[in-house]
């Protein structure tokens, strides 16, 4: 009965999950209070879980950071969550992972709180770049994001190739 439960439940939650695709780069400031505007079009494309709230938590391989729909965080945690915890390289895993994650939600004028700690890891002092990366949007600081752009935009042909180019139906539809 519970697996049964547990398997209809899992069938439950794929077919009533929002697909949501956040792209556009938008310039924005933090307020002293660390507070942040969600800009507009990101608000549309998230009106259907701007009640289930948001996660945000430091980037794992760059000084930015990440703002997942609380949706979009449970998929992601739930293979995190998947890992044998008898493995200590697993336990090191998780507990890094996890490092930093706050939950957070918009206030009635569209703004979040971004933490102290989560501002000196990115290092962000007041001008920010929100930028979609298809299932989050990453929070950046101003001058970081244009010259991590700047700095691997020669990369850019190279990763496509590399890592799409075999992906394509053959006859390039």
């Amino acid at each position: 009965m519970g697996d049964l439960f547990l398997h209809s439940h899992k069938n439950f939650l794929a077919h009533h999950l929002i697909m949501i695709n956040l792209f556009g780069v938008y310039e924005s400031t933090v307020d002293a209070k660390g507070r942040v505007m969600l800009p507009s079009p990101y608000r549309k494309t998230l009106e259907k879980v701007l009640e289930e709230g948001f996660i945000i938590k430091q980037n794992v391989f760059r000084k930015s950071l990440e703002f997942f729909p609380l949706q979009t965080w449970n998929e992601i945690s739930q293979h995190v969550g998947n890992l044998n915890t008898f493995l200590k390289a697993n336990q090191e895993l998780i507990t890094l992972f996890y490092y930093g994650v706050r939950s957070v939600e918009l206030d009635n004028n569209g703004r979040f709180l971004i933490v102290k700690d989560h501002l000196t890891y990115a290092g962000i002092k007041k001008d920010i770049v929100l930028s979609g990366a298809n299932d989050r949007i990453e929070i950046w600081d101003k001058r970081a994001y244009h010259k991590y752009i700047k700095d691997n935009s020669d990369n850019l042909e190279r990763l496509m190739e590399e890592r799409l180019g075999g992906k394509l139906p053959e006859n390039g539809q």
